[in-house]
């Protein structure tokens, strides 16, 4: 599908979609208790789908309800000797949501028997390592990794868990959401300085509310820093009906538009002190001169002096299209340094961040793992979202406010994590013609 997109003022108010982060762990801990939960989630996407259907497929009930999913858990598993030709080791589809792949790889390891996990478009050659080898450490059997399908075999030990600080934060959250299957207390040392450490506390805030504390402190050991994550075996509690908070990753897009218009644009349903890693949103605009008001639920950014920055966006690279998108029309030369993880997205996205919006008319350079972005005037163009959810939106922020029309092609990738995107982009004021390719 291609959206074109056409000089528009993009203002108004919009509230937060249901954070996708949040979801999938509070899905997959609710598939994990002895109750049923109700989740309200007010929409929903392609990889909350997929996390479902992974779900379904270890013998959960996941059914939509008018204010979210209902999750009946899933019952035990058969012993560790399974094979996968019989019929009821599972084959659970991760769609292309890296989420899912990397949180159910520990917990179906965790609960025995076996699985085989398959994917779409780049997954299977996003990075699992070192995940990969610590479940092989702790009694897990897997075929090769970089293909699907993927088969696990075995039953996940307890034990200490080892993993670098400078990799996906998903894995230490995978296996914190594990632990608690497992027959002794399990360690997480995870070694200083730790990229996203906002998910792993996002992560701990989901299972405090299914009743599972996890213990975390400092470490040394041979003069080099951890953080330990400790869990004790334990039986998760239904909190009967848990909310979604909004998603401060999508509302960061909308903050970016308001942040280019006098008028702005206001984002309700936020949490001010949510655990998100992208809440930082707030800070990282203001950094490039953006007016940002916060009131109860609700954020607002305007234009004010916007000026260009430099910030390290190691922690949260998610960041990084919605801040581009704004560093395009801001003068100077924004740097946007250590984003080296943007290549392992669904997209390489230091590469298509560079080609969108080089194809726009903006000096663009990649220096390493720093993104350098020279502020000038979009212009019309034809540019592709590289099947990246986060790409399309990127463009369709900066088309806004381009000299003429910006065809996006393959502009239907949004629903990975936002199907009405283009939908609440026209009730901002935005000009989307949809059109099939």
């Amino acid at each position: 599908m291609d959206a074109i997109v056409t000089q528009s003022q993009l203002s108004g108010v919009i509230p937060a979609i249901p954070s996708k982060s949040m979801a999938h762990r509070l899905m997959i801990l609710a598939a994990l208790c002895p109750s049923t939960t109700d989740i309200h989630c007010g929409s929903t996407s392609l990889d909350m789908e997929a996390t479902a259907s992974c779900l379904r497929s270890l013998g959960a009930r996941v059914t939509r309800t008018q204010l979210g999913y209902r999750i009946v858990p899933l019952r035990g598993r058969a012993d560790s000797d399974n094979h996968p030709d019989r019929p009821d080791f599972p084959t659970l589809d991760c769609g292309e949501s890296g989420s899912t792949l990397r949180f159910l790889l520990p917990v179906a390891a965790a609960l025995g028997g076996g699985a085989s996990f398959v994917g779409h478009g780049r997954l299977a050659q996003r990075p699992l390592s070192p995940l990969y080898e610590q479940l092989r450490e702790h009694g897990v059997t897997l075929s090769a990794q970089g293909q699907f399908p993927l088969v696990v075999q075995g039953k996940l030990r307890p034990g200490r868990f080892v993993l670098p600080g400078d990799v996906s934060s998903q894995f230490v959250s995978g296996l914190l959401m594990a632990a608690p299957l497992l027959d002794s207390p399990s360690e997480v040392w995870v070694s200083e300085p730790i990229q996203s450490r906002p998910y792993i506390t996002l992560t701990m805030n989901a299972l405090e509310k299914y009743g599972i504390h996890v213990a975390h402190a400092p470490e040394v050991v041979d003069s080099k820093p951890y953080t330990s994550y400790l869990v004790a075996p334990a039986t998760l509690v239904s909190p009967g009906v848990v909310d979604v908070e909004g998603d401060w990753s999508n509302a960061a897009f909308w903050l970016a538009a308001g942040a280019q218009d006098p008028e702005g644009v206001t984002v309700t349903g936020l949490d001010l002190a949510s655990a998100q890693g992208d809440r930082v949103i707030m800070a990282a605009l203001s950094s490039l001169g953006v007016r940002i008001a916060r009131k109860g639920s609700s954020v607002r950014a305007t234009r004010d002096v916007p000026h260009a920055a430099a910030m390290d966006v190691s922690d949260f690279p998610d960041l990084v299209p919605p801040l581009a998108a704004v560093a395009a029309v801001t003068p100077g030369t924004t740097a946007l340094r250590n984003a080296g993880r943007l290549r392992l997205k669904e997209s390489d996205r230091l590469e298509s961040v560079s080609q969108v919006l080089g194809a726009m008319g903006i000096r663009v350079q990649v220096d390493g793992d720093d993104l350098l972005i020279d502020g000038g005037h979009a212009h019309s163009a034809e540019v592709d979202a590289h099947n990246d959810h986060r790409i399309a939106m990127m463009a369709a922020i900066l088309a806004a406010g381009a000299d003429g029309p910006v065809t996006i092609h393959g502009a239907e990738c949004v629903r990975k994590s936002y199907p009405a995107f283009w939908d609440d982009f026209a009730r901002l004021g935005g000009h989307v013609q949809l059109t099939k390719e």
